[in-house]
């Protein structure tokens, strides 16, 4: 056997077609994550989500996940520069918690990365369709999904530049829609945050209840979602501990500003709040009426732009995912081998890519109400995972050689778990909000269960970075 077959690489591979290189500084990180995160997603399709759920008081659930998205950075940015390994949160709560919890971790993470892009491919579809009428939503997607898997596997660098042009569109594009808004106000600021309404069961326009304000937010959570995804860079990243915790930083702040803007925008700007909530697409339906059928054709095709580069920026991160784990053995060894392949000129997990790609064309055929609700919910679970990671981390010194130390500690990680223990009840007593919750915990039942019979039971399995790799390499050819 050789050294490479010990750490599940294929026989014969060198040392460099085993691992991932540092090839980028902090800009390259910072367009990926936010293309990652994308605002487009979060104002387009997550907006447009919770305005038919919970009425005009979509800003207020926008503003409450962005709090608790601050306490969430600083919580990433402390594990992320203590892990910075490309296999993001399965790599932090495994080695912070243990591998059982890393494991659930793997397992939303893998089912996120498959629905997000396939979320995001029939968003482009719907966009897409403004633009050219007629166009078949779910070959689309598909057909998206193809063309942006075939683009990750390219090499970092390239795929940061390609992120970072159409990023620019994304932005231009927001800045579009909150003119709009704001241009040709029909309400007050006051009014259009302080009474929320949507409409009962009848139609009708009434306050917002609690109860479905608070359910909402969960789907506002996975708006801002992804500004922690610079982990699953870490490897790629110079001087990763000392750079990662400003770029998680940075893309949430991005993110803020560019997402609040425009949904409140929207809400100052709709003539007819009872036309926007009952939209099948309330936010694309404002833009249709607020702008001209030339400016509103444009806009949609830099939407759909903006949500591609979306598609690109989540296969790069769920191809490193799913790398990460062939790396470490998580399954039988020939898939464990095929899994853990670094493409020998572009140096990029080539295999693995193409795999999580494949996963995501099946979700192109369900339901999109449905994969909001899952994604949301996820984001909530994982969150209160890494909550308590970075508390039990501190105690027991796991996390001691960490680049970044979160100021007010334990403050932030304890602000933000009451804040997702409250979404969390919320949701519990929203029926659509319970089947994402129930979704969610058949994942991590299913994660923790492939851990206790099988992964328990052999040796093979474990965390390595790209320094154990390495060195397991140079000892056994030593």
């Amino acid at each position: 056997m050789t050294p490479q077959d010990r750490i599940g690489q294929p026989p014969g591979a060198s040392l460099a077609e085993t691992s991932l290189k540092p090839s980028m500084h902090g800009l390259g990180a910072l367009l990926i994550t936010l293309s990652c995160l994308s605002p487009s997603i979060g104002v387009f399709i997550v907006g447009s989500d919770v305005i038919k759920q919970a009425g005009t008081s979509v800003f207020l659930c926008f503003a409450a996940a962005a709090l608790l998205g601050l306490a969430m950075a600083a919580v990433y940015g402390e594990l992320a520069a203590a892990f910075p390994e490309t296999g993001g949160e399965y790599t932090i709560l495994g080695r912070a918690l243990g591998p059982a919890w890393g494991l659930a971790a793997l397992g939303l993470n893998l089912l996120g990365f498959s629905i997000a892009q396939s979320l995001s491919g029939l968003g482009v579809a719907t966009y897409l369709g403004a633009v050219f009428p007629g166009l078949p939503a779910t070959a689309t997607a598909a057909l998206l999904v193809l063309l942006v898997t075939g683009t990750a596997i390219l090499n970092i660098r390239v795929g940061a530049w390609i992120t970072g042009l159409f990023f620019a569109v994304e932005m231009l594009t927001l800045v579009m829609l909150a003119g709009l808004g704001f241009a040709h106000p029909h309400r007050s600021l006051a009014a259009a945050v302080l009474s929320p309404i949507t409409l009962d069961t009848h139609g009708m326009l009434v306050p917002v209840a609690l109860a479905t304000a608070g359910a909402a937010t969960a789907g506002a959570i996975y708006a801002f979602n992804g500004y922690g995804s610079v982990v699953f860079l870490g490897e790629e990243l110079h001087e990763a501990p000392r750079r990662i915790a400003k770029v998680v930083f940075l893309a949430l702040g991005v993110a803020v500003v560019t997402e609040l803007a425009p949904v409140l925008g929207v809400l100052v700007g709709a003539p007819d709040l009872h036309a926007l909530i009952s939209a099948s697409s309330p936010v694309q339906a404002f833009i249709a009426g607020a702008a001209g059928p030339w400016t509103a054709r444009m806009m949609s095709l830099g939407i759909a732009l903006a949500i591609f580069n979306a598609m690109i920026a989540v296969a790069l991160m769920a191809g490193r995912q799913l790398y990460s784990t062939g790396r470490d053995r998580l399954w039988p060894t020939p898939v464990s081998r095929q899994l853990g392949r670094i493409h020998p000129k572009l140096g990029s997990p080539w295999v693995a890519t193409l795999v999580m790609g494949a996963a995501a064309l099946v979700g192109c055929f369900v339901d999109q109400r449905v994969l909001v609700l899952i994604l949301g919910n996820g984001s909530v679970a994982m969150y209160i995972g890494l909550c308590v990671a970075v508390l039990v981390g501190r105690r027991s010194g796991a996390t001691r050689n960490t680049g970044f130390r979160m100021p007010l500690f334990p403050l932030p990680p304890l602000a933000a778990l009451c804040a997702l223990l409250a979404v969390v009840w919320f949701d519990l007593h929203d029926r659509a909000g319970a089947k994402g919750l129930a979704a969610t915990a058949v994942v991590v039942v299913g994660a923790l269960l492939y851990h206790l019979l099988i992964l328990r039971r052999q040796r093979s399995w474990a965390y390595r970075g790209p320094h154990a790799a390495r060195e397991e390499i140079a000892e056994l050819e030593g």
